[in-house]
C-alpha cells in the first residue's frame, strides 16, 4: 500500500500511532488466518474458511446471515492478509479518530457487509458470470456456480476507509510501495475504484467477484461519509481514542483542503485544535462542523 507524508513522535515511532480499534482488528485478522492455517494442516483451506467464509448459497439463500460480518476477517494467503494489514495500519487511525471507536468499528464492518451486498448483486444480475472455472490445489480445474465460491478477506473494509480518507483530506499525498509514486488520497481512491471497475466490466484479472466487494465498500465508505447522519445516533455511544494516541497525533498535511465554506475560519479554528489536543478534544458540534465540510467537499 502506501505511506501517508506525515510526522510521528520519536517516541514510540508509527506503533504509538495506531488506535485501540485498529491494532484490534489487525491481531484478530492476523490471528485468525494463522490459527487457520495451523488448524488446516496439509488441506488446502482451513477449516475456519470453509464454515464462515461468504458464499452465495449459503449466506443468502440459506440465510446464514453472520457470514456478512466473519468473512471480513478470514484470508487466503500470507500476502492478503498482510496487504489489508498495511491499508489498515496507514489510513485506519484516521477514520478511528474521525468518527470515534463504537462509530468506526460500525463505519468499518458495514462497508464490509456492503461488500458481499454488491457482489451476490451482481451476480444475480448476471453482470458477473453465473458459472466460474474453479482450480484446485492439485492443479484440476472444474466449472462451479458462483453462488459456491467462497469470499474472503477484509478488503472491502479497507476500500471503505480509504475513500473515508480521501473524504476527509483528498489532497493528503501518499507514497505507494508499488508501483514508487506519490498520488493524493483523491487521486489513490479514484484509481482504485477505476481499476475495480474496470476488472469487472472487462473481465480481467479473475478477480471479478473480490473487485466487486472493494468497489462495494468504497460506494458504502462514501455514502457514509456524506451522510453522517447513518452513524449519528452512535454519538451517545462512542469512545474516545486512549491515553496519548490522540494527542500525539498530528498530521504533516492536515484536512484542510475539506473546502471553502461560509464559516471556513471556524473549520480552522476546529483545525488547530484537533493539531493541538487531538480528535478526542472536539465537542459534538465541532465534529457535526467538520462532518459538514466533509459532506461538501469536492471529491
Amino acid at each position: 500500500m502506501g505511506l501517508a507524508e506525515r510526522d510521528y513522535p520519536r517516541s514510540g515511532g508509527m506503533i504509538s500511532q495506531l488506535t485501540p480499534v485498529v491494532k484490534g482488528l489487525l491481531i484478530l485478522n492476523l490471528g485468525i488466518y494463522f490459527i487457520d492455517m495451523m488448524l488446516a494442516g496439509d488441506a488446502p483451506d482451513g477449516p475456519l474458511r470453509k464454515e464462515f467464509a461468504f458464499r452465495i448459497q449459503t449466506a443468502v439463500l440459506e440465510k446464514h446471515y453472520w457470514e456478512f460480518l466473519t468473512f471480513q476477517f478470514l484470508h487466503g494467503s500470507v500476502g492478503h492478509v498482510l496487504f489489508n494489514c498495511i491499508g489498515l495500519f496507514f489510513f485506519g487511525p484516521w477514520l478511528e479518530r474521525w468518527w470515534g471507536a463504537m462509530r468506526f468499528i460500525f463505519f468499518y464492518l458495514v462497508c464490509g457487509v456492503a461488500g458481499g451486498v454488491l457482489y451476490s448483486t451482481l451476480v444475480f444480475a448476471g453482470i458477473l458470470p453465473r458459472m466460474i472455472l474453479a482450480t484446485y490445489s492439485d492443479g484440476s480445474q472444474e466449472l462451479v456456480s458462483s453462488t459456491l465460491v467462497p469470499l474472503v478477506g477484509a478488503s472491502a473494509g479497507i476500500y471503505g476507509i480509504l475513500v473515508g480518507v480521501a473524504v476527509i483530506a483528498p489532497s493528503m499525498r501518499v507514497s505507494l510501495l508499488f508501483p514508487p509514486i506519490t498520488l493524493t488520497m483523491r487521486q489513490l481512491a479514484i484509481a482504485l475504484l477505476v481499476i475495480s471497475v474496470g476488472a469487472i466490466v472487462l473481465k480481467l484479472g479473475g478477480n471479478e467477484g473480490g473487485e466487486a466487494g472493494h468497489l462495494g465498500g468504497a460506494i458504502m465508505g462514501f455514502v457514509l461519509m456524506k451522510t453522517h447522519g447513518w452513524i449519528g445516533w452512535m454519538r451517545g455511544k462512542t469512545g474516545s481514542p486512549r491515553g496519548r494516541l490522540a494527542s500525539d497525533f498530528t498530521p504533516k498535511i492536515r484536512p484542510r483542503t475539506i473546502v471553502d465554506l461560509h464559516g471556513q475560519s471556524e473549520v480552522d479554528a476546529i483545525l488547530e485544535k484537533i493539531s493541538r489536543d487531538g480528535f478526542q478534544s472536539l465537542t459534538d458540534e465541532e465534529r457535526d462542523t467538520l462532518h459538514r465540510a466533509a459532506k461538501n467537499s469536492d471529491l
